[in-house]
Formats: structure tokens, sequence, C-alpha cells
């Protein structure tokens, strides 16, 4: 027999405004897709520089998929590679930064993988490794958090 659970954690929508304060970027939309395990950020002209003792990403981010104009140059120890296979079949070896990443006014701890997302919809992907004990999605409804300040 099934029974019922109590969930004390906010539910969310399939997409939401976000910040990652470190990177200095505020308000950027943010894609919640419970199909993908790990988070990923768009990396324009990445470059990871291995001559130190922890290797450096340096990357580019267009907040805006549809204009080049505005753009913040980020840089960040990697703390791992991973290898990533996207939906459409194709694995790729990613690094991956830690930062923190603001979300109705909480802030939590994330990894993101970091590659070239020019040609999909969102600029940063939350996967289940974030979202799984921190958040309820429901895949009806967007920006249910939107009345929430997300602050830098």
């Amino acid at each position: 027999m099934f029974s019922a659970m109590t969930v004390d954690v906010p539910t969310i929508g399939w997409r939401e405004w976000v910040s990652l304060p470190q990177f200095s970027l505020a308000m950027i939309t943010a894609k919640v897709d419970t199909g993908a395990l790990t988070s990923s950020l768009h990396a324009g002209e990445l470059l990871v520089v291995d001559d130190g003792p922890t290797p450096l990403a340096r990357f580019e981010f267009h907040p805006d998929r549809d204009s080049e104009g505005e753009v913040t140059v980020v840089t960040a120890p990697v703390i791992d590679f991973r290898e990533i296979t996207s939906s459409n079949g194709q694995t790729e070896t990613r690094p991956v930064v830690r930062t923190e990443l603001v979300l109705a006014n909480g802030r939590h701890e994330i990894d993101l993988t970091l590659t070239s997302r020019a040609s999909m919809g969102h600029r940063l992907l939350l996967g289940r490794r974030f979202l799984a004990d921190r958040f309820v999605v429901d895949p009806a409804r967007t920006f249910l958090l939107a009345g929430s300040e997300v602050t830098s």
C-alpha cells in the first residue's frame, strides 16, 4: 500500500531565476532538468590552464543567448574532470568547478560542468545531483520562486 510522505523542501518550477555570486552572475534563468544527472553552465571560449598546483578554467559567460553584447569573464579552480554523455548520445570530458548558487534567498554549494551551451535555450542546467533532497520540481509551472529576492 502507498503511504503519503511529508516533504519539507520548497517546490520549484522547470525554470527558475538564480545567481552565481562568486562568478558575478546575477539573475540568470536556469532550466531544472530531472533527466540530467549533472548541472552544467555555459562556458564560451573555455580555456583550462594546468601550469600550477590547481588547474584553472577561464571562460566567457553571455547571459543572453541572442546577444553577444554583454559578457562576464570568469576564472575558477577546476576540482575535477567528468565524462558526460549528453542527451544526443555524445560523450565529452568536461571540467568541473564548484561555486555558490543563490535560489530564493537560499545559498547552496553546486558543482557545475563547463561546456558550450550556445545552441541550448538556457545557459544553466540544474541536474539531479543538485536537486536531490533540496527541492521538489513541478514540471507544469515556472518561476515559482521568482517573487523571492535573489541577491548576490
